[in-house]
């Protein structure tokens, strides 16, 4: 338990947030991360060192693949979900239009994000919201680090188009 505590435990928040934008749900998050928080627990002796994050990850990214798969019937893009806010209030540089924009810019980008394919979104959220370092996320998603910054870059010029083309239904 002690082992679990010091290497995976400091990783939940990264792994609740991989799972959320994965599968799309809250829920479906939760579940994710609770049985991949057991799998590490119960097969952290397999675990021989190195970057616990990165294991830890590619345990709940392959957890998150076996839910959307066993939800064939789920639509994997769920744009209207809700997902966790950051604190909404006004710092003194903010004003009400400030935070309206900010608001709405965040809006946007999360649904250009959602309508990502899987493979994708996963690699935007890896490197962008968890700051993950490309060797690392090589080990998370099984791939060489060539094909993670060339699917990072595709990533990002569909997340542009997505971008671009929810401006333009504006």
């Amino acid at each position: 338990m002690k082992r679990f505590e010091e290497l995976f435990a400091p990783h939940l928040d990264a792994a609740y947030n991989l799972a959320r934008w994965l599968t799309g749900q809250d829920s479906a998050a939760h579940d994710v991360v609770q049985e991949s928080a057991l799998r590490a627990f119960r097969f952290s002796q397999r675990f021989a060192g190195g970057n616990a994050k990165a294991w830890f990850l590619t345990i709940v990214r392959n957890e998150s693949y076996t839910w959307l798969k066993a939800s064939a019937g789920h639509r994997w893009v769920a744009l209207g979900d809700e997902f966790p806010e950051d604190d909404d209030t006004p710092s003194h540089g903010q004003t009400p239009e400030l935070l309206a924009i900010h608001t709405e810019n965040a809006a946007l980008i999360q649904q250009a994000l959602c309508a990502l394919p899987p493979v994708f979104r996963e690699v935007i959220v890896l490197k962008e919201l968890e700051d993950m370092p490309y060797k690392d996320i090589a080990l998370v998603v099984d791939i060489p680090i060539g094909t993670v910054m060339s699917r990072l870059a595709r990533a990002r010029a569909m997340l542009k188009h997505e971008l671009l083309k929810l401006h333009d239904h504006e």
